[in-house]
């Protein structure tokens, strides 16, 4: 496999989205209770308000928000070392 910025945004990418949703399946797990919310509480980084173009024949909205959580960062962090390693 080509290793090139394309293949590492998208292991990030999958990194992020594994990481949160693990975080929201271990929210229901009562041992994690103590330390889950700061794993679990999410942290506003980007945010770029719903621009809206109105063609009268369609109407395009786009927006965009990043507020990952620490087990998305996680995810993210591991997500770059397989990819360095392999």
């Amino acid at each position: 496999m080509k290793r090139s910025y394309g293949t590492l945004i998208l292991f990030v990418i999958i990194g992020a989205v594994l990481g949160g949703i693990l975080g929201d399946l271990l929210s229901g797990v009562e041992a994690l209770s103590s330390i889950l919310p700061y794993l679990v509480h999410t942290y506003s980084v980007l945010e770029i308000p719903p621009v809206t173009l109105n063609l009268y024949v369609i109407k395009l909205t786009a927006g965009l928000t990043f507020t990952p959580n620490l087990m998305s960062i996680l995810g993210m962090v591991i997500a770059i070392i397989l990819f360095r390693r392999y």
